[in-house]
């Protein structure tokens, strides 16, 4: 490991081995050396620890009890030791040139706290192009955030004084945690796109948490929520909020009635409803 390095570089795994083998061998690959790896293994029950053996020189590994992907990467943090923190899935791979054209942007523009690159999409095997709502966007994007989540972790590169600032990954969130965190960023500051494809994003498996949750909006609703309820946005800020937290609740409500979730749909046209009048008053 480097003594002194530049980026941290945090991979989360769980019963990954295969593939997680295939993103550190991407990190080694960089054609920017001043970085260190740090590997938590999130309660793997495979052969991850094995598999890693040969790189025990180059990496730093901790093992914890299975805690969701948040905990994982919270874990990260507090042992990185580079003032420029990055994450990559453990799914995902990098281009040789992801880090030294990041690292790079970031010593040019000292006022840039946080920065994200293009993505390449496989999905089973296959390229894909994502579709128009994935488009991502640079500079101050807080309206574009909301819908869903348009920055890849295994893209972002962040100083560590931002994490400070805004916190890191919401623990109690098992899903659409980047979303949250995002979300807290953006509504402070831009978030700049580097307009390379830089990270090669693999999807399919069934092992996605897209793949183990209905209802994905059910746990942005919660991250919009928490922004209301810290009340500290623009005024403007406010009012996009509200809107979208409602069209995500009568959308989640919907479902619920479909699922005869009865109750929870009357949970979710309430919080709908309760920022009505708010809204009303600002038009």
């Amino acid at each position: 490991c480097v003594p002194h390095p530049e980026v941290s570089v945090i991979i989360p795994t769980f019963n990954r081995g295969s593939m997680l083998v295939e993103a550190v061998q991407s990190v080694f690959e960089q054609r920017f050396e001043l970085y260190e790896i740090i590997i938590v293994d999130d309660g793997s029950t495979d052969d991850t620890k094995q598999l890693l053996a040969p790189f025990e020189q180059k990496i730093r590994y901790f093992y914890q009890q299975n805690a969701g992907p948040s905990a994982a990467r919270n874990a990260g943090i507090k042992e990185a030791r580079g003032q420029l923190i990055t994450f990559l899935d453990s799914d995902d791979l990098w281009k040789p040139q992801k880090l030294k054209v990041q690292v790079e942007y970031m010593r040019a523009h000292l006022d840039c706290c946080i920065c994200q690159t293009e993505e390449i999409w496989i999905r089973n095997g296959v390229r894909v192009n994502p579709m128009k709502k994935h488009k991502k966007y640079s500079g101050y994007i807080f309206e574009k955030l909301l819908p869903l989540c348009i920055v890849s972790p295994s893209a972002a590169m962040m100083r560590r004084e931002l994490l400070d600032e805004v916190g890191t990954f919401d623990e109690s969130l098992p899903a659409c945690e980047d979303y949250d965190l995002w979300l807290r960023i953006g509504s402070l500051h831009p978030i700049m796109l580097l307009d390379k494809p830089l990270v090669i994003k693999r999807g399919g498996h069934e092992d996605q948490q897209s793949h183990k949750f209905w209802g994905m909006d059910r746990f942005r609703i919660y991250a919009l929520q928490k922004l209301l309820n810290k009340g500290d946005l623009k005024p403007e800020q406010r009012i996009m909020v509200i809107k979208e937290l409602q069209k995500k609740c009568r959308i989640v409500a919907v479902g619920c009635k479909k699922r005869e979730k009865l109750q929870d749909a009357e949970k979710y046209f309430k919080i709908a409803d309760r920022y009505t009048k708010e809204l009303l008053n600002s038009e």
